[in-house]
């Protein structure tokens, strides 16, 4: 196979060519890196007035080969043209200088997310996504769930009792639905925390998922909330920490739009008692040994539920341009004399944990079928940042 291919508006005619052009293109993306380089594209926009010509380079294409795919067949329908070469040799894994090449003091937050992280960082979370899930990347489905119970995981395991699961014991466990094209559902148990939370969106995001998905437990915040009532986020306060130095609290963030819709219209149908609003993220798990300090913020941000891990995904969510969501259920009320205590909270996922799982795999399956071609992302790109085929 030649390690070059250039495919202009003359090269096709019809939807099967394209097709067909873009497996060739694929198949030499999967070749030039197999072979000791990193594959490079480079697309012409003739439409593109002042940004024309984009180029990215590409690491283990094969484990994202459904996105790649999907991108390049828009572009070839818009008209643009797309050369494969190969770029530089890869670097080692244990080459010293692999960490400079994936800095993200260096990253272009508006760069094209087709082209939005360099081949040694995908490289290096790719690696560590099967390391903390012990599960191959390639195995990612588009559509990916968090939680921290191994309750969700049970569930998970008797929808879809073929699901891949882990080969060894993890630290952060996944389990992938496969279907083809990736439309299926991956979920990963991450555990407790932001730092967690953090990690594992890090890496995932490297995949270009369509939907990143917080299913949780909360403590409930107000009066009128009862143990095993819903919350769907529609913004978060900030007090995980973990991403202050790289995002500015000032950073207003708000969960997708239309997978909010989709998940309020399971919650109507299922007629469950949920309310939206703010979710308030902490660091610290005994936030209420320093009660005052903390409630005075939850007044403040007059958010409606307490956890650990939703602003953390929303936050990273918003920088790697993934569109994402948050529902929780709460599961204690610690300001109304109802804190999380091991008998009353082990009833109370017996309870909720299979119509909580159900729930976010119906609003899904209303999401893949309105979105074929994933959900639309206008409210995390940046101002100086059209749309691949829009006017620049």
């Amino acid at each position: 196979m030649d390690k070059r291919l250039e495919i202009t508006k003359e090269s096709f005619d019809g939807e099967e060519e394209i097709d067909s052009l873009v497996s060739k293109a694929c198949d030499l993306m999967e070749q030039i890196y197999d072979e000791g380089d990193y594959p490079k594209l480079m697309v012409k926009r003739s439409w593109s007035e002042h940004n024309p010509i984009i180029t990215g380079e590409m690491a283990q294409p094969h484990t994202y080969r459904w996105y790649l795919s999907r991108e390049m067949k828009k572009l070839l329908q818009k008209g643009a043209e797309l050369k494969v070469f190969a770029s530089r040799p890869r670097l080692d894994m244990n080459d010293p200088s692999l960490f400079d090449n994936a800095d993200e003091d260096e990253w272009d937050i508006t760069q094209k997310k087709l082209f939005l992280f360099s081949p040694e960082r995908i490289d290096i979370s790719l690696n560590r996504l099967e390391h903390y899930t012990a599960t191959k990347p390639a195995d990612f489905q588009r559509y990916i769930l968090f939680t921290n119970y191994d309750m969700h995981v049970e569930v998970f395991n008797s929808i879809y009792p073929d699901c891949v699961k882990p080969d060894r014991p993890a630290q952060m466990p996944a389990y992938h639905y496969k279907l083809p094209d990736n439309k299926g559902i991956t979920l990963v148990n991450i555990g407790v925390g932001p730092s967690n939370a953090k990690t594992i969106s890090d890496h995932v995001a490297v995949l270009r998922p369509d939907a990143l998905i917080m299913v949780g437990h909360c403590g409930g915040l107000r009066n009128h909330q009862e143990i095993g009532d819903f919350v769907l986020a529609t913004g978060f306060m900030r007090d995980d920490r973990v991403l202050d130095d790289v995002l500015p609290l000032s950073i207003p963030i708000t969960p997708n739009h239309l997978l909010n819709v989709y998940l309020k219209e399971i919650l109507d149908k299922f007629k469950q008692n949920y309310r939206l609003g703010t979710v308030y993220t902490t660091a610290n798990r005994n936030w209420e040994f320093i009660k005052k300090r903390t409630v005075e913020q939850i007044h403040i941000s007059r958010s409606l539920a307490v956890d650990m891990e939703s602003a953390t995904v929303a936050t990273n969510g918003y920088r790697y341009r993934v569109p994402f969501a948050t529902l929780l259920c709460v599961s204690d009320k610690p300001l109304h004399g109802k804190p999380k205590l091991s008998g009353a909270a082990q009833a109370f996922y017996n309870n909720s944990k299979e119509m909580h799982l159900k729930m976010v795999i119906e609003a899904l399956e209303i999401s893949k079928a309105n979105n074929p071609d994933g959900l639309p992302n206008a409210s995390i790109r940046a101002i100086n940042e059209p749309l691949m085929g829009g006017p620049e």
